[in-house]
């Protein structure tokens, strides 16, 4: 048997969706042919799609570390270690706000890697609208409607944090206004 055997063997159990079969195929092909890097980029794929991220990550860093010159391989990595990421951040969320400082700084870190993770734009609004940083969480899912126009989630996100944005905006500027009346009132008196 050889590794393209193996590949051909993990594609038909890919097609019959079973997953686990087609790992063990793709592991074959690669114990038959270690060096080979798309056949560790494609284990890659397939332990992603099975949320096994660690293992995928392994792989693909496989692949690029096998093969550097291939922007294809590096790009996957990249995107994987996105994801693991906002894996990260997302635990995060459940935790105290104070913590959401730390998952708003891995989310942008997963935004350099993956400027095309809608995921990423998505957890960042969500970070900053907790945080009461209106005028961030704005920017983000205009960043992910950039992505995506249609994205329905960031639209109506968009819509309830520019009108709670504008509310805060209307009670500052109001609130100012009654301390410069108060100062005035004081000044006039003495």
């Amino acid at each position: 048997m050889d590794g393209e055997f193996a590949i051909k063997k993990a594609y038909e159990s890919i097609l019959q969706h079973d997953f686990e079969q087609a790992i063990r195929w793709f592991e074959t092909a690669i114990a038959l042919k270690p060096e080979c890097a798309s056949y560790h980029y494609k284990l890659s794929i397939t332990y992603a799609r099975s949320n096994k991220l660690q293992k995928a990550i392994h792989h693909a860093g496989q692949a690029s570390a096998l093969e550097p010159q291939d922007e294809h391989y590096f790009f996957h990595l990249q995107h994987l270690q996105a994801k693991a990421l906002l894996v990260q951040a997302e635990k995060l969320f459940e935790e105290s706000d104070e913590r959401l400082w730390l998952a708003v700084s891995l989310v942008q870190q997963a935004v350099e890697m993956d400027p095309l993770s809608q995921e990423a734009f998505l957890l960042l609004a969500v970070a900053y609208a907790r945080l009461g940083e209106m005028h961030l969480a704005i920017r983000a899912v205009k960043d992910l409607l950039k992505l995506d126009p249609d994205h329905a989630i960031g639209s109506r996100l968009l819509s309830e944090y520019e009108l709670k944005w504008k509310k805060d905006m209307q009670r500052h500027s109001t609130t100012g206004v009654q301390k410069e009346r108060k100062q005035k009132d004081g000044a006039d008196e003495n």
